[in-house]
């Protein structure tokens, strides 16, 4: 009997203790049949300049031979939300505390070759309560944010806006591992916010010159950013800053970062909801260190950027479409030997017919438009740079993604 009554008393605690916390396992699985096709073209019409700009070779065989395509199809994933794998969990601590955990992995479920190795997509603990949230480890940077909440597409697949596309290959980072952010209380009538810091993590030696590699006196991976917005009623925008430390030598005596402001907004109409942003990443460079080994100038690169998007429902689903456009600024104006202005724009069109709340079928094509030397593509296979390095740029690309997608 009195087994009994303290079995009984542990089922009574161990039902207390779930009622106080719990873990959910979450996840997407998204498919898709996918294609991209790059149609390219010389720029120099056979001609090899040297680095003053000055023609010292010709080769006939280029002349004239008109675009190089390349193309791929196959299967692939992620074309209307990342698939993804993870778990999340939340117990309360009483007097409004609760104390937080989401672990999130990234997932190629189209051949199995990434699954729950790494938990790159987020990491992070977290404590909240009346003052807020402070989260610790891996997570979205405030800058992200506006770019996948502002975009139609949501920076997922072939429609993902060149704003994202074409700032990420700049130096502006999806992900700021190592951080600390805090975000205010859901409770302020609509206004929001969080900041962030990440650690770069480097040793540092003082003085630098005791050591000979100058890396261990790096602050290159250190990000520092912003997000706050008003969202009420139909009505959501936020403005968002951020700037990421890219490269940092002793002795090359120059710091360079990365520093990317947006503005983004929505406003949903009912019959439609309305999409913008503006973005500008801007390369600067800082001179410092070692006074001996500084440069004599350093040029300043910017990145512009603008979105307009549209959704519309339209029974059990949703038609969706933007127009995005980038176009990269060098802060080298030598006009002898600069090239124009590389810059790019992109047209995508899709729509999501949703079977159930977790099941959707959906289909998205778009194309992207370069100019002036701009090397941005549609297919995910390629690293997007916006100059081209190679005698032959791209001058379309365009791609598509019909796919299914499911989460639980």
């Amino acid at each position: 009997m009195a087994e009994r009554a303290v079995a009984l008393a542990a089922l009574a605690v161990a039902g207390v203790a779930s009622a106080q916390s719990s873990v959910t396992l979450f996840g997407v699985v998204d498919a898709s049949i996918s294609g991209y096709s790059n149609s390219s073209r010389d720029l120099n019409n056979g001609v090899t300049y040297n680095a003053f700009g000055f023609p010292v070779a010709y080769d006939p065989f280029y002349v004239n031979r008109g675009s190089v395509r390349t193309s791929s199809r196959g299967m692939s994933h992620s074309g209307y939300n990342s698939s993804r794998l993870g778990f999340r969990g939340t117990e309360d601590l009483g007097g409004g505390l609760a104390a937080s955990f989401w672990l999130e992995a990234p997932v190629a479920n189209d051949d199995g070759s990434q699954g729950v190795a790494t938990f790159s997509r987020r990491s992070t603990v977290s404590l909240s309560g009346g003052f807020g949230e402070v989260r610790l480890g891996r997570d979205y940077t405030p800058t992200f944010y506006n770019n996948s909440v502002f975009d139609p597409f949501g920076t997922s697949g072939v429609g993902t806006n060149l704003i994202q596309t074409a700032t990420s290959a700049f130096g502006n980072p999806t992900r700021a591992s190592n951080s600390v952010s805090y975000f205010l209380p859901a409770n302020l009538g609509g206004f929001y916010g969080q900041v962030m810091y990440g650690f770069h993590e480097k040793t540092k030696y003082s003085p630098g010159l005791a050591t000979p590699d100058e890396a261990n006196n790096s602050r290159t991976g250190r990000y520092v950013g912003g997000r706050f917005g008003y969202a009420n009623g139909p009505l959501d925008v936020a403005v968002a800053y951020g700037s990421n430390t890219v490269g940092d030598g002793y002795y090359a005596g120059t710091t360079t970062k990365v520093n990317t402001f947006n503005l983004g907004a929505s406003y949903d109409f009912g019959p439609a909801k309305l999409f913008g942003e503006l973005s500008q990443a801007r390369e600067k460079t800082d001179i410092d260190g070692d006074f001996f080994a500084r440069p004599a100038s350093v040029a300043s690169n910017k990145l512009n950027g603008w979105l307009l998007g549209v959704t519309v429902p339209v029974g059990a689903g949703l038609i969706r479409a933007s127009y995005s456009a980038v176009k990269y600024k060098s802060g080298d104006n030598n006009p002898f030997f600069n090239e124009p202005n590389p810059k790019a724009n992109k047209l995508a069109l899709g729509y999501v017919h949703n079977l159930s709340k977790r099941t959707a079928l959906y289909a998205t094509v778009a194309r992207i438009s370069n100019k002036n030397g701009a090397d941005l593509r549609v297919s995910g296979d390629f690293s997007p740079k916006f100059i081209s390095n190679d005698i032959f740029t791209p001058k379309t690309s365009t791609g598509y993604d019909f796919g299914i997608r499911h989460a639980f």
